[in-house]
């Protein structure tokens, strides 16, 4: 498995992606974000590839020098296989690269089921940004 920035080759597999991990509110509400996070800066949204397709996504974003991971998809045939670790991980070193003062992990309620992940990665309830509107990329 490797984990890589996203490329434009990877949109399509991406949004079949998305459309079967997240619910239709979740869907729309990430596309939106996913494409306001692509014009900014992509290298922000990692890839995760296995035998040549895509078992999985993170998107990031750096606002006020605080990064955060924003939404994290893992097909479910691949799910508990530390895909989803390896994603955040590869964005922790984009965010440490950039010196951010702070990383977050936007807790709405699309994310709650995923919050564990982070937690046994060693995030405290204290990482979690819950009032995701004011992110640049959810707002615009």
């Amino acid at each position: 498995m490797n984990v890589r920035s996203f490329q434009l080759s990877d949109y399509r597999p991406i949004t079949a992606l998305l459309e079967e991990v997240l619910t239709e509110e979740c869907y729309e509400q990430t596309m939106e974000a996913f494409a306001r996070q692509l014009s900014w800066d992509s290298d922000l949204v990692l890839v995760a590839v296995e035998n040549s397709e895509i078992v999985g996504m993170i998107i990031g974003t750096i606002d006020n020098n605080k990064g955060y991971y924003y939404r994290i998809a893992v097909s479910p045939q691949h799910q508990r296989r530390g895909i989803g670790k390896s994603l955040i991980q590869g964005l922790r070193q984009r965010f440490e690269q950039r010196h951010v003062t702070k990383i977050l992990i936007t807790a709405d309620e699309h994310n709650e089921p995923v919050l564990p992940l982070y937690e046994s990665m060693g995030y405290a309830s204290n990482d979690f940004f819950r009032s995701f509107q004011k992110l640049s990329i959810v707002t615009g």
